[in-house]
């Protein structure tokens, strides 16, 4: 993995500030299709770790092309911070329990949706949680707007394991995961398609298979394994991951994706990325030795993106650079979320 910048990438990333400004920094791809979006642009689950700057992302990109729309960003906001972060960006907000048909029923209309609601951690806690939360709501945003184009995150961890071999998990593998969080993603899934079928409602269902932010992620999960001695367990061994700016832009574009019956694309890195020899290059950067615990098994949770690739292009921001920038961060003692992903996780339980 040589270390090679890409043209017009900050060598590094010094602060919050500069962090945000590139994850919301609209490419041309981004401002030319932003002009098909019609007003309002409902994000609904826009409080979560992408809500807040692909809203912004999408507020700058009209404001770049010159098209008037309104984003709104729909979330219950339990952190106050993340919400005046998005309306001091001209982000309109509203306060919103999904869960409640009768508060769903009072946000206005809109011909563009972007559903990012979902719930993972806590599921061997609380499992009918997150079965209500990735059921009961898709089901009913998917009545409140039945004419509308709606780009729905999933989830990668709606595939099993599969061997590494052979190039990452394709759209039409069958889906039988292990665990309850993936089959309540599942469930979400089949939920959307019904209504797909049912009314006529055009969805794209994003299979995003990690994102990454300086703050959170797979990268910075093991950089700070390394920056704090620990080693680093190879038995799932092989990764996906996408810078987040990248998966907000395609979120936003997969709009134009949106058919009935739903179409299911993966959202990931081109390629899949070893453990071992990320964990490597984080050590080298991080002057850190590198302990594993462990071998490689022959499967892993890892993605084809072809499908998707072919319409919407590669993912723009490369390995290394995301490396280099974690790197700096956790050396600078950059904030972190404090949410680690369990990427190494086999069995489902989250």
């Amino acid at each position: 993995m040589a270390s090679v910048a890409a043209p017009g990438l900050p060598d590094t990333i010094e602060n919050e500030p500069a962090l945000d400004e590139v994850l919301t920094r609209p490419r041309p791809e981004l401002i030319q299709f932003i002009k098909s979006v019609r007003s309002p642009l409902v994000i609904l689950g826009a409080g979560g770790k992408m809500g807040p700057t692909l809203a912004v992302l999408a507020h700058r990109a009209a404001e770049m092309a010159g098209h008037r729309l309104d984003v709104l960003a729909v979330s219950r906001f339990s952190d106050a911070h993340a919400r005046r972060w998005i309306e001091e960006r001209g982000v309109q907000t509203v306060s919103c329990d999904l869960f409640d048909a009768e508060a769903l029923s009072q946000l206005p209309p809109a011909e563009d949706v972007l559903y990012l609601v979902g719930q993972k951690f806590g599921t061997t806690q609380n499992p009918a949680a997150t079965w209500a939360a990735n059921t009961l709501v898709p089901t009913r945003v998917a009545e409140r707007y039945p004419a509308a184009r709606i780009a729905a995150l999933s989830t990668g961890n709606v595939y099993p394991l599969a061997p590494v071999a052979h190039g990452g998990s394709v759209e039409t593998d069958p889906l039988t995961p292990l665990g309850e969080y993936a089959n309540a993603a599942v469930a979400r899934e089949r939920l959307f398609e019904f209504f797909a079928r049912r009314n006529g409602t055009r969805i794209a269902l994003l299979r995003l298979f990690y994102a990454v932010d300086l703050r959170y992620g797979v990268l910075r999960d093991i950089a700070d394994k390394l920056w704090s001695g620990q080693p680093v367990g190879l038995a799932n061994g092989h990764f996906n991951c996408i810078w987040q700016g990248d998966a907000n832009e395609m979120v936003i574009r997969s709009l134009a994706l949106a058919a009935s019956p739903a179409e299911a694309f993966n959202l990931t890195s081109a390629e899949s990325f070893s453990v071992r020899a990320v964990a490597t290059r984080l050590g080298e950067l991080l002057d850190r030795p590198v302990r594993f615990t462990g071998t490689e098994s022959e499967t892993a949770l890892t993605a084809n993106t072809n499908r998707l690739r072919r319409e919407l292009g590669d993912p723009p921001t490369p390995l290394d650079a995301m490396l280099r920038w974690t790197a700096d961060w956790v050396q600078r003692g950059g904030r972190s979320l404090g949410k680690p992903t369990h990427f190494e996780v086999r069995d489902g339980r989250y």
